[in-house]
């Protein structure tokens, strides 16, 4: 029934201790004296801390939850839960239907059986008959794209195609409930966007709940976003793109990185608009398609002409999404030949770059390009805010008229 409560989460917590000694001793501890412990209820002892913190939501029936957080927000914590891996020990989870969890990679698998083995024992984990197994085999094995291999043991089987069974298994058998953590980074490019496309598909009969610190998937495929930090949910929103927002901004700034320069060096750095400034290693705040203007300094350390200079801007992902250069599309070409310390002023007019923290890389080569003399990674961080937050990297103002 479309609209139906599949999942419901309500006040979850879920505590580990730091140091397995002190740990097995709570355990005993609570084992034998939880009839007459006098510590308050929800109050961490020495050495405890909350992998998860009062977290709570609905997920019905056709929508997807895209959950984000960085690494050790209590994601994976979180799921174990849902799936029953774990007990948490605070709060309730309701689970109405059947599961499948893509949560570990290769975890539900025997290694001694063959891939066919493993896609009965699955299956049958989900709750399905041997009837609907052997009518769902074929595609099972036909989505996999693994034929050839499915009747050798899986100890033997790549990391990539372990994702490959474990997805087919689970989205064939098409659960009322899937819940996929990360593993489809494991999976090429080609395969990922298959799954994507049969996530989309599973939507109008299945509640999915989607791990990933790709982006990019998140938006395409959730309609929900979830943000964790430190165990707690500091962010629920339907606005996918302000949810996203909210994970870049968990972001920690990079540092600086400098390779090369024993020929030339970046001497000064800074990034300007009409509103503000920063210099080399800071973060320059820029509004939604602001003209920005960049000023370099080198210095020589050695007897050059010229100079060949890129200038490069990475989005929050990791993608370069500019590439500055000049000179009808060869690069800009820096004469130094009467100069120490070189100058140059790029313009960049209009720049329309999507919501997050963009890093500046600056590249110098020969002036014939042969040898590359310096790079300088994170050398300024562009801090963007946009009024259109979206899964594009670039937005771009076009003209529309209604005809």
């Amino acid at each position: 029934m479309a609209g139906e409560v599949l999942v419901k989460v309500e006040g979850l917590s879920k505590k580990f201790c730091k140091d397995l000694k002190t740990s097995l001793w709570y355990g005993v501890k609570d084992l034998f004296f939880r009839f007459q412990n006098d510590e308050k209820e929800g109050q961490l002892r020495p050495k405890e801390f909350w992998a998860v913190k009062d977290v709570s939501f609905e997920l019905r029936r056709g929508e997807c939850l895209g959950l984000i957080g960085h690494n050790g927000a209590g994601k994976s914590t979180l799921l174990k839960i849902l799936n029953g891996l774990i007990n948490p020990d605070e709060g309730q989870v309701t689970m109405n239907g059947r599961v499948g969890a893509l949560i570990e990679l290769g975890a539900g698998f025997n290694p001694i059986l063959t891939g066919r083995e493993n896609i009965y024992n699955n299956a049958a984990i989900l709750g399905f008959t041997r009837k609907e197994i052997d009518d769902k085999i074929h595609e099972i094995i036909e989505f996999s794209e693994i034929e050839e291999f499915i009747d050798m043991p899986v100890q033997n089987y790549s990391s990539g195609m372990k994702v490959r069974l474990g997805f087919s298994i689970a989205a064939q058998m098409k659960p009322d409930i899937l819940i996929i953590d990360e593993v489809l980074a494991v999976g090429d490019v080609a395969f990922r966007l298959k799954c994507l496309n049969k996530i989309s598909k599973l939507l109008d009969s299945s509640a999915v709940i989607f791990v990933s610190h790709s982006m990019p998937q998140i938006f395409r495929i959730a309609n929900e976003v979830l943000v964790m930090s430190s165990g707690k949910a500091i962010c629920k929103t339907n606005d996918i793109g302000l949810g996203i927002d909210q994970y870049y901004n968990l972001v920690k700034k990079s540092k600086v990185s400098v390779s090369g320069g024993q020929n030339v060096s970046l001497l000064k750095f800074t990034g300007e608009t009409v509103e503000a400034s920063a210099n080399f290693g800071e973060t320059l705040d820029l509004s939604h398609g602001q003209d920005i203007r960049f000023k370099l300094t080198f210095q020589k350390h050695v007897d050059i002409d010229s100079l060949h200079l890129q200038i490069i801007i990475w989005n929050p992902e990791l993608v370069p999404v500019i590439d500055i250069i000049g000179n009808g599309g060869k690069g800009y070409i820096l004469d130094c030949s009467e100069n120490s310390n070189p100058e140059v002023e790029v313009n960049i007019p209009n720049l329309y770059l999507n919501t997050g923290k963009h890093a500046v890389t600056i590249i110098v080569y020969s002036g014939d390009m042969m040898t590359p003399y310096l790079r300088v990674d994170n050398a300024l961080t562009i801090s963007v805010k946009s009024h259109f937050p979206s899964g594009s990297n670039i937005i771009f103002p076009a003209k529309w008229k209604t005809l």
